[in-house]
């Protein structure tokens, strides 16, 4: 007897019929005998029927939704799981390329961060930069990157990028170049940058009436300055403290007014690549609130304002002139600010 059969009888004249129906596992047992030289027993052939299996090749449940299916059916592309991506790799640019934000910073507010490449990145190749850039920030400020027309680089030389209005104080910000838990690890890590944004500090100097107007953490303080002479005019606009020296050498010569002066200042205060600066200026004592007779940069008198205002300032400050007659170009050093936000944006390769 056959455990598990089910057993019917068909009695006739001349004799009786057993038809026995044996499961389907069984039978496979009985077909295929030769199966345990591959390592299979009945234990697992029965297993293989119960579960809808295939010795050759079958199809799992989630893979077919009708039991008649080929048993070498292959999976749907559709129904496979998605493989990861690979990482985009970095663009050769970025792995020659100067960041002016040093990692660990702490910056004032108006400082965009600007990347200055070996040699000028093709058009054709822009996007691929922008897109292996990633910056993040806490809290979340909405920013974007823009070719820059450096005074004294070719087109492509540099990119920056800026926020909307300025940056909050206390914002956390991660420059990053690829993606991935390994970004930075490999080409591009120069790339990698934190820094944090400092107080507040918008000095406003007024050609006009010949004073500056400091606004440090929300209190402001108002100083008498001399700007530059008519002809020699200050730049108009906003400039970024992009650096400041104790003491500098200053040659007329090398900003195109030959051998009118050559000596040193004390507290300069770095704003345009033209030669903009914004320092303790001997002529100040008498002329500051009175008239501007510089070559065009700022002058502070010398009995302490010039000091303090040297002393309180950090790379990223913000400098606005207003009166004066010509805007500094957004190359001129860090002149990002005076680009409207829709013309910043076209200057985007991912536009």
């Amino acid at each position: 007897m056959i455990s598990g059969a089910n057993i019917k009888t068909d009695h006739t004249a001349t004799r009786t019929r057993v038809r026995v129906r044996v499961p389907f596992a069984l039978r496979l047992l009985v077909r295929f005998r030769a199966l345990p030289r591959y390592g299979l027993g009945a234990a697992g052939l029965c297993a293989l029927a119960l579960t809808g299996c295939s010795f050759l090749g079958g199809v799992r449940p989630d893979e077919a939704s009708d039991d008649k299916a080929s048993t070498n059916a292959v999976t749907p592309a559709a129904a496979r799981p998605a493989r990861p991506s690979a990482p985009a790799p970095v663009p050769e640019a970025l792995e020659r390329v100067r960041v002016n934000v040093e990692d660990g910073a702490v910056v004032g507010v108006g400082m965009p961060m600007s990347l200055v490449f070996e040699q000028p990145v093709p058009v054709a190749e822009r996007a691929a930069v922008e897109r292996a850039l990633r910056v993040t920030s806490s809290p979340r400020v909405t920013g974007a990157w823009s070719w820059v027309k450096d005074r004294n680089l070719l087109d492509g030389g540099r990119l920056d990028y800026r926020p909307r209005e300025y940056w909050p104080t206390g914002t956390k910000v991660t420059l990053r170049a690829g993606s991935g838990p390994g970004a930075g690890a490999g080409p591009g890590g120069a790339v990698n940058r934190r820094f944090t944004v400092g107080r507040s500090l918008v000095a406003t100097v007024d050609v006009r009436d010949h004073s500056m107007t400091v606004v440090r953490a929300g209190v402001a303080t108002r100083v008498p300055i001399t700007a530059g002479a008519p002809g020699m005019d200050t730049w108009n606009g906003v400039m970024v403290v992009a650096g400041k020296e104790r003491r500098l050498l200053m040659d007329s010569s090398t900003v195109g007014f030959g051998d009118e002066y050559k000596g040193y200042y004390n507290y300069a205060v770095h704003l345009t690549s033209s030669g903009t600066y914004l320092h303790e200026n001997p002529m100040a004592d008498a002329h500051a609130g009175r008239s501007n007779v510089t070559h065009g940069c700022v002058g502070l008198p010398t009995d302490g304002t010039a000091r303090r205002f040297f002393e309180e300032v950090i790379p990223g400050d913000v400098v606005q002139v207003t009166g004066a007659p010509e805007t500094v170009d957004p190359g001129n050093g860090y002149g990002d600010w005076n680009v409207p936000w829709s013309a910043w944006l076209a200057g985007s390769a991912l536009r």
